[in-house]
């Protein structure tokens, strides 16, 4: 898996970890503040994409006078290799950050060969 690069709109990169293991990767990227129904996630050929707006609310009366996330919106591109099985991504949003199950194609999958007798 590679990251791609779009710039088509002005986003903040969402921190990412990549985890591998014999069946896939699983990929955790934090999403604070961002709501279920403001979390995209596209499929498209080779390339997943996390596009995300932050729904960050300020309690009527107050101002504010130092923000540190200047942007509302996240977004981040990779692309996958071949190994991995696109139509089986499972994504789960919990506590602000996305999990997304991206498991081995089969082809890429260990297995253990049979040995026959003679």
């Amino acid at each position: 898996m590679t990251e791609a690069s779009d710039r088509s709109e002005a986003a903040l990169m969402p921190p990412v970890d990549v985890v591998e293991d014999a069946q896939g990767i699983t990929l955790y990227a934090d999403l604070p503040g961002v709501p279920k129904d403001k979390l995209d996630l596209q499929i498209e050929a080779d390339t997943v994409t996390i596009d995300a707006e932050l729904r960050l609310s300020i309690p009527e009366g107050l101002e504010v006078t130092h923000a540190e996330v200047s942007l509302p919106r996240f977004r981040r591109v990779f692309t996958l290799s071949k190994e991995l099985d696109a139509n089986k991504i499972q994504a789960e949003l919990a506590n602000g950050v996305l999990t997304l199950r991206i498991p081995k194609a089969e082809h890429a999958q260990p297995r253990k060969i049979q040995i026959g007798v003679a």
